[in-house]
């Protein structure tokens, strides 16, 4: 009888899926089609605006406030546009020169780069050629005060007459806009919808009954668990997902034009109930025909065989490093004492468990922390001692440009509080403390890099090669008593970020080379920053990382670092 039922209950239930994941598809389908009318409408409307005359003249001379009455007429027009087309909540236009101006319906972001050219879509947005992109709350470069998503409508103005680039046209849509696109479909048995883009990050989405749910919450963190697996490598299907002791089932569908990823949420529970009636029909004969052996079988395995099962079970999870709980008590005094004690005993090993962790946590953050503290006030105190100097002289040029170079150098290192910052950043960042050192010891080096385009964009922990490149210059050429050359290098290798610095100075000996590499920090000056880069490389890396020396007496000094250049999670597990 058990047998039976279980076929005919999986049957049933592979049959229900089945129906039940086509149908989701095809309402996914209809979302995406909603979504793409849309941005098409907001298409259409941006050629519009493109196209204006006035806009087009405004833009000709360079500089959108060279005529005040025609900017009038023209945000005038994009006030009718923007109330004949309500779903656009604000409208940016910059010009060459990075000048802009905006208009809103009812809460204007305001714009926080200093110029246009500094968003992180710029560079797309001209190389796209006029074409159109779209950015998630503008990729951070908007502050507004109303709360919510909106995407971005970004695109380059071109010249009508010769395509030349006139300036940049960015629209914001709001969160809303996009809810409406499944606002009419039917939300049968629970169903929920969520949009992301192409990083995965929502967009918007609905619950079961309005507004976003903890279901919704957890399935956008399981998509970033997914993104090695097959769900990256496809177009659209289906994967189940599990949460606060439910069943879902969740169907999905890339779309290929934006990179965004549709999803609809089906309770599994909508399925049992679908199938039930079929079930308990058949059920109803089976019972009938072996209702002796089943009460039998009932009382046998409910009071003796199904908690010991239930507690092997998870007895045997532990050999995987699951603590599971046992959820059922059984109504045998016995076997229920046991159980709770079973119980109490996993809760407390993971209370150890989980303040181990966290302890070990706080002093992993404490110490890369004050590590990290102390690389800044080292090069700081250098810089502004060379800056005391050049003013002392009278050399007031060569003070303003160090200046500038050390603002951009720490307005780099800052990067809004983000402990990774990109290949680039950090190449640019070793570039302006290279400027300042060029100022004040004019003819005593010169610079080479050699960086690979493809590892720019490469995340990395910030302030890694600064410290490698202090050290070249003061303790490598300086003490060399001539002019020598320093050569940076970054590059891609099987997964691996090789970061290399190298100098032709005076080099190091074998003993000294040991004294750097050793892991118990002696306090040597000269070795400071070599050792607290290698400090800090381990405890972010968790030891996944290479930090090599290769050095020669009157030959110079190479220091090559390897680190993953994976998801963070490659070597945070």
């Amino acid at each position: 009888m058990t047998f039976s039922s279980v076929i005919l209950h999986r049957a049933a239930w592979h049959s229900a899926q089945k129906q039940v994941n086509e149908a989701a598809l095809q309402t996914v389908s209809s979302i995406e089609t909603n979504v793409h009318m849309l941005v098409d409408n907001v298409n259409n409307y941006s050629k519009i605006i493109i196209s204006d005359a006035n806009l087009q003249g405004l833009l000709r001379e360079g500089n959108l406030y060279a005529n005040l009455d025609i900017q009038s007429r023209i945000k005038r027009d994009l006030h009718h546009i923007m109330q004949t087309f309500p779903i656009i909540d604000s409208i940016f236009i910059f010009d060459q020169s990075g000048h802009g101006f905006s208009l809103g319906s009812q809460y204007t972001p305001a714009f926080i780069e200093s110029n246009v050219e500094h968003a992180p879509w710029y560079d797309e947005a001209v190389e796209r050629n006029g074409a159109y992109l779209l950015r998630l709350n503008g990729s951070g470069v908007f502050a507004s005060e109303a709360e919510g998503n909106f995407v971005s409508f970004i695109r380059m103005i071109r010249d009508l007459d010769d395509t030349t680039p006139l300036g940049i046209l960015v629209i914001n849509i709001p969160e809303s806009a996009f809810a409406d696109a499944y606002s009419n479909l039917a939300n049968h048995n629970g169903q929920q919808f969520a949009i992301l883009d192409e990083q995965h990050r929502l967009i918007t989405a609905k619950a079961a009954e309005g507004g976003q749910s903890a279901v919704i919450d957890h399935l956008t963190k399981k998509i970033i668990e997914l993104k090695q697996s097959e769900f990256s490598r496809q177009l659209s299907g289906f994967f189940p997902l599990s949460f606060e002791s439910r069943s879902y089932t969740v169907s999905w569908k890339v779309d290929d034009a934006f990179g965004w990823t549709f999803f609809n949420v089906t309770p599994n529970q909508s399925l049992y109930s679908e199938n039930m009636s079929l079930v308990l029909r058949t059920l109803v004969l089976l019972v009938i025909n072996g209702v002796v052996f089943y009460i039998s079988s009932f009382i046998i395995s409910r009071h003796v065989l199904n908690p010991i099962k239930q507690l092997l079970r998870a007895m045997k999870s532990t050999k995987s490093n699951k603590l599971v709980k046992l959820e059922t008590i059984p109504n045998n005094e016995e076997f229920g004492q046991l159980f709770i004690g079973y119980n109490r005993m996993i809760d407390q090993i993971n209370q150890l468990l989980k303040r181990i962790i966290d302890e070990q946590n706080t002093i992993r953050k404490a110490e890369l922390s004050a590590l990290q503290a102390q690389i800044k006030p080292h090069f700081l105190y250098n810089t502004l001692d060379s800056i005391t100097s050049l003013a002392m002289m009278g050399q007031n040029d060569q003070v303003i440009e160090m200046l500038e170079a050390l603002g951009s150098y720490y307005r780099l290192s800052v990067s809004k509080g983000r402990e990774l910052i990109t290949v680039e950043e950090e190449i640019s960042m070793v570039r302006n403390y290279l400027l300042i050192q060029k100022v004040r010891y004019r003819d005593l080096f010169d610079v080479e890099y050699e960086v690979d385009e493809n590892c720019l964009q490469v995340p990395i922990l910030k302030l890694v090669l600064q410290p490698l490149v202090e050290n070249s210059l003061y303790h490598g050429i300086r003490n060399m008593g001539s002019k020598g050359t320093i050569r940076i290098s970054a590059r891609l290798a099987d997964g691996w970020l090789h970061l290399s610095v190298s100098d032709d100075g005076v080099g190091m000996t074998a003993e000294q080379i040991q004294q750097i590499t050793a892991m118990e920090n002696k306090g040597e000056k000269s070795s400071f920053g070599l050792k607290g880069t290698m400090e800090r490389l381990r405890i972010y890396y968790n030891g996944k990382n290479e930090f090599i020396i290769n050095s020669e007496p009157g030959k110079g000094t190479t220091i090559t670092i390897r680190i993953p250049a994976g998801d963070e999670n490659t070597w945070r597990n």
